[in-house]
């Protein structure tokens, strides 16, 4: 037997004594000393074992738990990752606003927003989401408000959200207008070179003798015709710059589709092809300006028709369905060759366009008439080909 064993043999013969001492003693003082001797004993015995013991059932209670410094990297990861995200973040809980971003600090700082109270009541007050405009020591900032209603252990908050817009929609704004600019300059400099040039050669056969009076009025008529083109020019512009704003009411898109059809159908069945309008549900209804729309329409539709003017067989597909989310849907698309790759963001640029002498004013009038009616209008590329661009309210 080993020395482990003798012990713990020891150990117990000694508990068990005391035990039988302690039960015949009574009230006698000394046989309780003798127990509490006997107790003492087989601790003393039991001690070593015990000493031993409990490293190793300590390894093995370590080696059973999670772990632990694993999970706490994760945790430090992720608030690392979610502390620098490019948003600044609150949490609103019981009227508390506690920011979650470093950005959301930042912006509450001194040195941005002017008055921080004002940015605190606007988050509480806030009761959807959408544009908002932050008075900050640089000025007016335009940012987008989400917002997204929790529940966690069963006490109610709400994630905050505010998204910069600023820089984003100033650099579109600058890159829309130097496209303009650039389309303007071009528009302008085709009818004032040669005003100029044949200002000069009427200059010059005034001071020829004899007078040719035939040259003369060939310059004049020249410089006539090129200023009425400019002017038309401008006319076009301020007739596209100046739609008047909107008169929603329900529109039946059966019977819009109807007028349409009738307008435009024998055309293209007269050049051997063929336009189908098309409703998911004649009940369909939208709320829009009607004349507008149809409007709008109209210029899709001649855009079709223009660009299948050397197909064979030439058609248009008009259709109008509801989305996911409840969102109206009407495309307009064609069996044309569709836009060129790198033009999808020119097309809907003013006096731009890819045809050999067209004026560029469709698109834009279809998308001014449209954004009017909180739409959106959209040019997408077909699997089958051609060109399709989607309404969407």
């Amino acid at each position: 037997m080993g020395s482990d064993q003798l012990r713990l043999l020891g150990a117990a013969l000694s508990w068990l004594a005391a035990g039988a001492l302690a039960h015949a003693a009574g009230s006698a003082p000394r046989a309780w000393v003798g127990v509490a001797l006997l107790a003492l004993a087989g601790l003393i015995m039991a001690w070593p074992l015990a000493r031993r013991a409990t490293p190793r059932h300590a390894a093995a209670a370590r080696l059973t738990e999670p772990p632990a410094p694993v999970d706490t990297q994760r945790f430090n990861l992720l608030q690392a990752q979610f502390e620098h995200l490019p948003v600044a973040a609150w949490a609103l809980a019981d009227d508390r606003l506690l920011p979650l971003t470093s950005r959301a600090r930042r912006l509450a700082a001194p040195g941005r927003v002017r008055d921080k109270t004002a940015l605190h009541a606007l988050l509480r007050a806030a009761s959807g989401s959408g544009p908002v405009v932050l008075d900050t020591e640089r000025g007016s900032e335009r940012w987008q408000l989400q917002q997204q209603p929790l529940s966690i252990e069963g006490k109610s908050q709400r994630l905050l959200v505010l998204v910069p817009l600023e820089n984003e929609l100033e650099t579109e704004s600058l890159l829309a207008w130097q496209q303009l600019v650039q389309v303007l300059t071009h528009e302008i400099m085709n009818s004032l070179t040669p005003i100029k040039s044949l200002s000069q050669t009427a200059l010059m056969l005034l001071d020829e003798r004899p007078l040719v009076e035939g040259d003369l009025r060939t310059a004049l008529s020249g410089i006539g015709q090129r200023a009425e083109g400019l002017s038309s020019f401008v006319a076009t512009y301020r007739r596209v710059s100046q739609w008047p704003a909107p008169s929603l009411a329900p529109v039946d898109l059966q019977a819009l589709f109807g007028r349409l059809g009738q307008a435009v159908a024998p055309a293209w069945a007269a050049r051997g092809g063929q336009a189908s309008f098309e409703l998911a549900s004649p009940s369909l209804r939208l709320q829009a300006d009607e004349g507008q729309l149809e409007q709008a329409l109209l210029a899709l539709l001649s855009n079709a028709e223009q660009a299948t003017a050397d197909r064979a067989a030439p058609r248009l597909w008009v259709q109008a369905r509801q989305g996911r989310g409840g969102r109206l849907l009407i495309s307009v698309r064609d069996n044309g060759p569709g836009v060129a790759p790198g033009l999808e963001r020119k097309i809907f640029l003013p006096f731009f366009s890819a045809r050999e002498g067209g004026q560029g004013i469709g698109l834009t009038v279809v998308r001014q008439l449209v954004h009017g009616m909180g739409g959106r209008v959209r040019h997408v590329r077909p699997l089958e080909g051609g060109a399709a661009f989607v309404l969407s309210f």
